[in-house]
């Protein structure tokens, strides 16, 4: 199983060079059930890694690019007259996939993010007073720009928190950039391969289901929540779903390292990309969420005293 790991890993990062880390956060992400959120700036290589994991992945992908004009129906659906039956036909929209990308979601107005809320937190939508169930697997992959670029609409932290990660790319480094530059702009035209099959991915989540926690990393794990909600650094702290996000993102490291059960190393592996963009800071709070997830790693020993 760690080698089909090792060699998705490797798949995508012939597409995207000298992202490894980063890759395998994403493919964590996944593998954990969760839904991810690329920020970085334009041109990063935010859109070919949610197409690179689809593909590798194997399933049915469906893309959405979000603007201020974007409806709700443009990814949900919309149902229409049809006069020779009489009734009204539904036609799915790009969202009844097992992978949507939204496209710099941040583009689009509150209404039509919103759209989104339902699908993430239950896998199903409601459409004209029915509800419609969604392909299991069911996965979203949003791209956004940084807030402070024109024409952006900052997501609430009711749908930042049903993020399981939010990973920001960077540049790449200076023999990855050399690559790239020799290769030219062909990374939307590579294929890859489908690396992990339907049958593999529910393999790879029992195997995940029979990861073990134990008792002392479940109350470290208690102790950084708790912390995120007493300290006055903290405007808002750590959700329950915050806290079992970082337990099954723990657990699917631990099994993508090779291990049976997690140790702490899993758990500061994968801390910052699951708990950083949940975090509000004070008023009186000059850092980001990076820096508060720092904090909480100085100031939260492993091993209480």
């Amino acid at each position: 199983m760690n080698a089909l790991i090792d060699r998705t890993i490797a798949n995508i990062g012939d597409v995207l060079l000298g992202k490894e880390l980063e890759i395998r956060q994403a493919l964590c992400c996944m593998l954990a059930g969760g839904h991810l959120l690329l920020e970085d700036l334009p041109g990063m290589g935010k859109t070919t890694l949610a197409h690179a994991l689809a593909t590798t992945l194997g399933m049915s992908f469906g893309r959405v690019q979000f603007t201020s004009d974007l409806l709700p129906s443009d990814i949900l659906g919309v149902s229409i007259f049809n006069s020779e039956s009489a009734q009204f036909d539904f036609q799915p929209g790009p969202i009844f996939n097992q992978v949507l990308l939204a496209d710099e979601i941040n583009r689009a107005t509150p209404r039509t993010q919103s759209a989104l809320l339902e699908a993430m937190a239950e896998s199903q939508v409601s459409i004209d007073g029915e509800t419609r169930p969604l392909p299991s697997p069911f996965f979203v992959i949003a791209t956004q720009n940084p807030i402070h670029q024109s024409g952006t609409y900052a997501l609430p932290e009711s749908q930042l928190d049903r993020f399981l990660m939010r990973l920001s790319l960077g540049y790449p480094n200076a023999q990855a950039e050399r690559q790239l530059l020799l290769r030219g702009e062909q990374r939307g035209n590579v294929s890859l391969p489908a690396s992990i099959s339907a049958d593999e991915l529910t393999a790879i989540r029992a195997a995940v289901a029979e990861v073990t926690l134990s008792d002392s990393l479940l109350a470290y794990i208690q102790r950084l929540t708790a912390f995120t909600r007493n300290a006055p650094e903290f405007a808002m702290g750590l959700s329950p779903r915050g806290a079992l996000a970082l337990v099954a993102a723990a657990r699917t490291w631990a099994m993508m390292t090779g291990r049976h059960y997690v140790v702490p190393d899993d758990v500061q592996a994968v801390i910052e990309p699951v708990v950083a963009h949940r975090l509000v800071p004070s008023a009186d709070y000059a850092g980001d969420g990076a820096a508060l997830v720092a904090m909480m790693q100085r100031s939260v020993d492993v091993i209480p005293d």
